[in-house]
């Protein structure tokens, strides 16, 4: 077997990592598939250093694994540094997933030591629970689980459960006019959820308003008297999926009330909208992920509009704690 090749990504590397996770996935079966498009949307996120914060393991001219860091570009009193990757099943157990991980860690000391340098560090794995070999690669580099996440779906062929919006609220779809609207309504949602920071433009854009994002069927709930945004749901699909299977999801990727509206129905009522939404727009299936220790309840909320448990993801995190002194 030839030695590999080690090098950063770059983007010209878009349809060779398409490739790689689409390899992959044969395997792990994660209901992930992917186009051109959508990894070179990954190779450009702002906050992807891929000179100092990635790693690709070539066989010949073949992607075969590789590594990236996404820093945060807000944080506070923890930095969290989420390292992702994979190798190619027909390359595993060649010691390239340890190469890419320890190489991960180094870069996210790197970055972190730019970024937020009066910070602990963390570094976090999210991968789907079943994966052959995972668990035991990422304990054996010092991650530890900390948090588990679950995939739920919900068949739009079924019933789908009226909930009404509740007085002096409104239900309005995504518009150029209000996507900051949107952003800010995501920002304060997910303020006091573990893990999350906030996205700026750039990363909003990035992450949410690109080429899967589906504005359609993406809503907004307003506060009638004051005019305030207190909810959202954003929907994204992915096409290579639907070639790959037949089944056209609509992914709920952001579900959000703001604090102070909680306990209201605004959840509620925004959900039923949207999946009466997709199924008008011919969706065959909503999905969502959802954090198992939610603090706001939310597993209850999705479990009644419906959504059934599916694969399950774990959050492993290596604690750095400070670079500094």
């Amino acid at each position: 077997m030839r030695e590999l090749t080690w090098r950063p990504l770059t983007t010209a590397d878009a349809k060779a990592s398409a490739d790689l996770l689409n390899a992959i996935e044969t395997v792990d079966k994660i209901g992930e598939n992917y186009v051109e498009a959508d990894t070179l949307q990954e190779l450009v996120d702002p906050y992807t250093d891929l000179e100092r914060g990635s790693l690709a393991a070539l066989d010949g001219d073949e992607l075969v694994g590789y590594m990236k860091i996404r820093y945060k570009p807000v944080a506070d009193e923890v930095h969290r540094v989420l390292l992702d990757g994979g190798v190619h099943p027909g390359h595993r157990g060649r010691g390239i997933g340890a190469t890419l991980v320890r190489t991960g860690i180094e870069a996210a000391k790197v970055l972190h030591a730019e970024h937020h340098p009066g910070l602990d560090l963390v570094v976090d794995v999210h991968k789907a629970e079943h994966i052959p070999g995972l668990a035991d690669l990422v304990r054996s580099q010092g991650f530890a689980p900390v948090r588990y996440y679950q995939r739920m779906e919900h068949p739009l062929g079924a019933a789908i459960g009226d909930a009404a919006v509740p007085d002096g609220l409104r239900i309005e779809p995504w518009s150029q006019r209000t996507d900051e609207d949107f952003r800010l309504v995501r920002n304060a949602s997910f303020a006091d959820h573990w893990g999350a920071a906030p996205l700026p433009v750039d990363g909003w854009q990035n992450k949410i308003t690109n080429q899967t994002f589906k504005p359609e069927t993406s809503f907004l709930v307003r506060d009638e008297a004051s005019g305030a945004a207190v909810g959202l749901l954003v929907t994204m699909s992915w096409e290579a999926d639907t070639a790959a299977t037949g089944v056209r999801d609509a992914h709920f990727m952001v579900i959000g009330t703001v604090p102070e509206h909680r306990g209201r129905g605004v959840a509620n009522a925004v959900i039923a909208h949207a999946l009466r939404a997709a199924a008008q727009q011919g969706y065959h299936r909503a999905s969502l992920s959802v954090d198992s220790a939610s603090a706001s309840g939310a597993p209850g909320v999705f479990e009644k509009a419906g959504f059934e448990p599916g694969l399950r993801y774990v959050r492993w995190e290596l604690a750095v704690g400070s670079l500094s002194g």
